[in-house]
């Protein structure tokens, strides 16, 4: 009948999305959505238009996990295009500055040697960054430069993939909020000829990889049962907290939001069998592995974060 509206289903779990170029997260997240007749669903942080790569997308109850992948370590592959300087940091923005390239590899490998540990950014103009409650972008757009307080974050491990001057690709595993076109602005600077981003891809969030992800274009020619396998369970989310397993009662009582004292507790290790000490893990059932939540362990308690509610 015309105009009857479509169901949509109720889903648990993770979709690892390889993003198209030139599509925004959000957008990404809107089709695969669609597709899935999803009635609730979220990303994991947004990944511009221009980069491609691992998009990590909740679905029902596991949108209540996406922030502690907003938050984990991310990894990139990116190529630098030495000598210009554009007005975005990346190939969208317009050329401002061209100079000439007259360093080696060995002096590229020396200055991103210089970048490695915590370090502080300017955040680009071209950013979703507000400004007394306007983004960034938007002064930009207007032919405004406002002032940008420094950010500190941490670049854990960058190396050079290819070097053929004046391109050189390069992967980096970085702290939340660190921007790689203004990495590769500052590598530039730091060579005396500059730089802007060209390609990036991002290959790793937290312990999430590029392995076995899939386009739109693919989930689209699946059927249900296959599109419904490819979803991963929540706790892929978790996998870097410490395990806890709860017996039926102290599971009952965790559901109920009560604090537990990890003295009465059963199993109270981690997977290694180490004791617990101050931090957030993630809490299981003795009876059949479901998972419950999010607690944090500390000062003798387990404290209910984020509860599963399917569980209950």
């Amino acid at each position: 009948m015309s105009g009857t509206k479509i169901p949509h289903r109720a889903l648990d779990g993770v979709l690892l999305l390889d993003k198209p170029f030139g599509l925004s997260s959000n957008d990404a997240l809107i089709k695969a959505k669609r597709i899935y007749l999803a009635k609730k669903a979220g990303h994991t942080g947004t990944l511009d238009p221009l980069a491609t790569g691992l998009l990590p997308l909740c679905f029902g109850e596991a949108t209540k996990f996406s922030q502690d992948l907003l938050d984990a370590d991310k990894t990139y592959e990116a190529t630098m295009r030495l000598g210009i300087r554009t007005t975005t940091g990346d190939a969208e923005g317009e050329a401002v500055d061209t100079r000439e390239v007259t360093c080696d590899e060995a002096a590229v490998n020396a200055a991103m040697a210089a970048f490695l540990g915590d370090i502080v950014q300017i955040p680009p103009m071209y950013s979703a960054l507000k400004r007394d409650g306007k983004p960034l972008y938007e002064y930009a757009h207007a032919g405004q430069t406002v002032e940008r307080a420094g950010r500190n974050v941490t670049i854990h491990a960058l190396r050079t993939i290819a070097c053929a001057l004046p391109l050189v690709t390069f992967r980096v595993t970085c702290s939340k909020g660190t921007y790689v076109r203004t990495l590769a602005e500052d590598i530039g600077e730091a060579l005396g000829c500059g730089a802007h981003l060209t390609a990036l891809r991002r290959t790793g969030v937290g312990a999430l990889t590029l392995d076995g992800p899939v386009t739109l274009e693919q989930l689209a020619a699946l059927d249900e049962a296959e599109r419904d396998a490819r979803l991963q369970p929540v706790d892929v989310l978790l996998s870097t907290f410490p395990a806890v397993r709860l017996d039926d009662e102290a599971a009952r009582r965790f559901l109920h939001g009560q604090r537990l004292r990890l003295a009465d507790l059963v199993n109270v290790a981690d997977a290694a069998g180490a004791r617990l000490d101050d931090g957030r893990v993630r809490v299981y059932a003795l009876d059949g592995g479901r998972l419950l939540g999010v607690a944090r362990a500390g000062e003798g308690v387990l404290a209910p974060e984020r509860l599963i509610v399917a569980a209950q």
